[in-house]
């Protein structure tokens, strides 16, 4: 077994893979940039090493200074975690180089999956349902003549892309070069290449991934599926498994296909294979995320299979401990990204220092979290800060019980996505498990800036409570407590008069 591994990342995300490598009694090593001193990841780990200035480019995307950490502190392999160089073929490859175990999928597999291009081509020849699109990186002229045989509307995809960045929605011929420009100059700034392709748009569809596994001796299985249909700029925001849209018959179906994908593209450690399925239960490959996914802890509540754990294990060469047979479904979980961004404000990032935090407990409740009271959130890196997981023994009880979780999460000092979450646990709609791609925009959930009516109401509203209070303090001070003195917090004059039923 691996001895010493360096997270090669930040945040929730580094914090959960240190908990399952202290389980195994693997040591670890963390790294930080200048803002991140005082995060959670290095006070868990068992070592913390500086690697640069704020920027990401400078710091947690900076090979060499990530290498020369490992190597000071003689760690034996890489967990590279999600984000930031997880899918870099190259550092992947630089790892390798230097004497270390990437825990990851090949380099040769991240060149594939990188590339959508090539990977929609790869699926294609080996019989898998891949959406109607163009598979060749070619020049805007050819592109515009191709998108007449793609049909409108369509995507124009980064092939290099990840993260709904690098994406455009293009309706009509007349919008197709300036989506297109758009298109090629986000993809350059996200991920240095301005290769795109083209992809048919589905309507109604829902977005289905598989969870595999697969150990260096040729074994592969999956977990079962997730969906993330609940999206915003094609981001997934909340995730459950498993999915209500499935059946047995065509979990089977979807299943072995993500398995037959992950063996045309020589897949070994933890993945997805994602799918788009329609409303006829016709199933299309999407992608392959060659990663650990942030919706992980759904599939593991699940099946109660540590994909951490696993992806350890086979990246010490040790095969599969389960076989398909032994993986089975166990009631249903519900995922929610917290995000440190306002959604009553056009989902503004978020930023400050986290005055106090409450986190939810009880039955059936996971939080996987990277912050703590007193840390300062800035605005260099992305805006997840805490996952919220919920199981229960139905998608019913998981509701009910994420629902409460999110009523007793507590964080102040920055502005949360929780009242958005709250919003779609209370959605008809979303009870009953009717969701698609486009679930947030039908909804309605995007216009959410305060109108100017809307702020005179709640500075007025604002003035009567404070002068209410005040009123309060002057003449009825509440029984059995010293009068409050006109300097004291609001916390202590409403704490005291809700105390006495006032």
């Amino acid at each position: 077994m691996l001895k010493k591994v360096l997270i090669a990342n930040r945040g929730e995300v580094a914090v959960r893979i240190i908990r399952t490598c202290r389980e195994l009694g693997i040591r670890t090593v963390a790294i930080y940039s200048e803002v991140d001193r005082a995060s959670l990841h290095v006070r868990y780990a068992d070592e913390a090493y500086p690697v640069g200035p704020a920027p990401a480019r400078d710091s947690y995307l900076n090979m060499e200074r990530i290498l020369d950490a490992a190597k000071r502190a003689g760690a034996d392999a890489v967990h590279p975690g999600y984000g930031f160089l997880a899918e870099n073929p190259e550092f992947a490859q630089a790892c390798l180089d230097a004497g270390l175990v990437f825990v990851g999928p090949s380099p040769r597999t991240l060149r594939l999956a990188g590339n959508k291009i090539l990977a929609r081509r790869a699926m294609r020849e080996a019989g898998l349902p891949v959406i109607h699109g163009s598979e060749q990186e070619t020049g805007d002229g050819d592109l515009a003549q191709a998108a007449q045989s793609v049909g409108y509307p369509l995507m124009i995809k980064a092939a290099a892309g990840g993260g709904g960045k690098g994406i455009r929605l293009v309706t009509s011929p007349e919008e197709f070069p300036q989506a297109l420009a758009l298109a090629r100059r986000e993809a350059k700034a996200a991920f240095g290449d301005d290769s795109v392709f083209l992809e048919r748009v589905l309507e109604g569809v829902r977005h289905i991934e598989f969870q595999i596994l697969a150990d260096q001796h040729g074994n592969i299985i999956h977990l079962g599926e997730r969906e993330g249909s609940v999206q915003r700029h094609h981001q997934k925001i909340l995730e459950e498994a498993p999915s209500r849209a499935l059946n047995a018959e065509l979990r089977q179906r979807m299943g072995q296909t993500a398995i037959a994908a992950a063996r045309a593209a020589d897949y070994t450690n933890a993945g997805t294979v994602e799918f788009l399925l329609d409303e006829q239960q016709n199933f299309y490959f999407l992608e392959i995320n060659p990663r650990l996914q942030v919706e992980h802890p759904t599939t593991e509540m699940v099946t109660g299979v540590d994909i951490v754990k696993e992806q350890l294990r086979v990246a010490a060469g040790r095969r599969l401990r389960y076989t398909q047979d032994d993986i089975h479904l166990r009631g249903w979980a519900i995922e929610c990204r917290i995000l440190a961004e306002n959604p009553f404000d056009g989902f503004r990032p978020s930023v400050g220092k986290i005055t106090y935090m409450r986190e939810p407990s009880g039955p059936g409740i996971r939080v996987e979290t990277g912050i703590h009271e007193g840390l300062e959130i800035t605005p260099y890196y992305d805006s997840l800060i805490a996952k919220v997981i919920a199981w229960g023994e139905t998608r019913g009880e998981a509701l009910v019980r994420m629902r409460r979780a999110l009523d007793e999460y507590r964080i102040m000092g920055i502005r949360t996505n929780i009242p958005l979450h709250q919003e779609i646990l209370d959605d008809p709609r979303f009870q009953g498990g009717y969701v698609d791609t486009a679930f947030l925009d039908q909804a309605a959930y995007e216009e959410r800036a305060a109108s100017s009516d809307d702020v005179r109401a709640a500075a007025v509203l604002a003035a009567l409570l404070h002068h209410r209070a005040k009123t309060l303090r002057a003449s009825r001070p509440p029984q059995g407590t010293q009068p409050i003195k006109s300097g004291d917090s609001n916390w202590k004059v409403f704490g005291r008069w809700m105390a006495v039923g006032r």
